[in-house]
């Protein structure tokens, strides 16, 4: 099993024998004791001699403790405890998730709720957590990934598409052309659903500018869709995409385009798609179902284990005694 290059601090135990070999090497002088007359003992040379007492015992033990802590704190250890394991989108149907957990023999597994666009990397980047032999089953809305993820347990993946969530968008029309722009917007289908005002407010998100003069500087919008560019000089600068110009300006984002008037309903829902697509984050591709193989191949990244915050309160504990210790000692 590929295991994280954190892992490889595991190699550094052998410096425990460190503060063995320090302890072992420190030697204390013999004290000179004077005495009333030393003419008829025999002259020796000071010594040195190896003193053992129980603190200094204790702080090898402390010493030894605190290096094996950092080096399995660096190490991140994970003791793995999940089994089977049902990750469920949060959302997703109850009824539906219940029938696709008996089919799949996963009925005494643990259940998981996760975000559905976070389900697939968390499952990767918390597998250390997972027994050898764990199987999982993710199940509910899942956004297809951009690459094919691979992961180091079988999992197996059902999907179920849910309708996208309506949204509407506040357009007032500025010019003599209203009707021909609420029955261009009415051609937009989807989710997301134009709401035509009477007039610009603070909630507007389009202004569409179908008239000659320039209007006042104090008006502000997200988005301005304009037909007549001398009424915005900055139009000059335009980027074009897709037979849309626009450019981000003090005003908002403006935008303008050749095609308008569109000459029947499918210029205008192409018109539409595009200012969408290029406006407005895409709706995710539901994932299709499909069962992973275990893989060797390592993640990009591993989450924490949970036992890392106790190596650190040990370290913490285990730093103080040593401390203690050694001024106790010195006194």
């Amino acid at each position: 099993m590929i295991t994280p290059i954190s892992s490889l601090w595991w190699l550094a135990l052998p410096t425990l024998l460190l503060p063995i070999w320090w302890h072992r090497k420190k030697r204390v002088q013999v004290k000179a004791e004077p005495l009333a007359s030393a003419r008829f003992l025999p002259r020796t040379e000071p010594r040195q001699m190896r003193v053992w007492r129980w603190a200094d015992v204790i702080l090898l033990i402390l010493r030894c403790l605190l290096l094996a802590c950092a080096i399995a704190w660096l190490a991140d250890p994970v003791f793995p405890w999940r089994g089977n394991t049902v990750v469920v989108a949060q959302g997703t149907d109850a009824g539906w998730v219940e029938r696709e957990v008996k089919a799949a023999g996963f009925a005494d597994a643990a259940r998981l709720p996760l975000p559905a666009s976070e389900a697939l990397a968390w499952v990767r980047t918390h597998e250390r957590e997972f027994e050898p032999g764990a199987r999982l089953l993710v199940l509910g809305d899942i956004p297809m990934p951009a690459a094919r993820p691979q992961f180091r347990h079988p999992l197996e993946l059902r999907t179920l598409s849910k309708p996208a969530a309506r949204s509407d968008v506040r357009v007032a029309v500025v010019g003599d052309r209203a009707p021909e722009w609420r029955r261009m917007f009415a051609a937009l289908d989807g989710p997301l659903h134009v709401v035509v005002e009477p007039a610009p407010n603070a909630k507007t998100e389009l202004i569409v500018w179908d008239a000659a003069t320039t209007p006042p500087a104090a008006l502000r919008a997200p988005l301005w869709w304009v037909t007549n560019e001398a009424a915005f000089p900055e139009l000059a600068k335009a980027h074009t995409v897709d037979g849309i110009r626009y450019l981000e300006g003090a005003r908002g984002r403006v935008w303008t385009s050749n095609a308008w008037p569109p000459a029947n309903p499918a210029a205008a829902r192409r018109l539409l798609e595009t200012w969408r697509a290029l406006h407005y984050a895409p709706v995710p591709y539901t994932a299709p179902a499909t069962k992973f193989a275990p893989s060797t191949a390592p993640a990009a990244s591993y989450a924490s284990g949970a036992l890392r915050d106790i190596l650190m309160m040990a370290l913490v504990a285990l730093f103080a005694l040593e401390r203690l210790l050694t001024h106790a000692r010195r006194r």
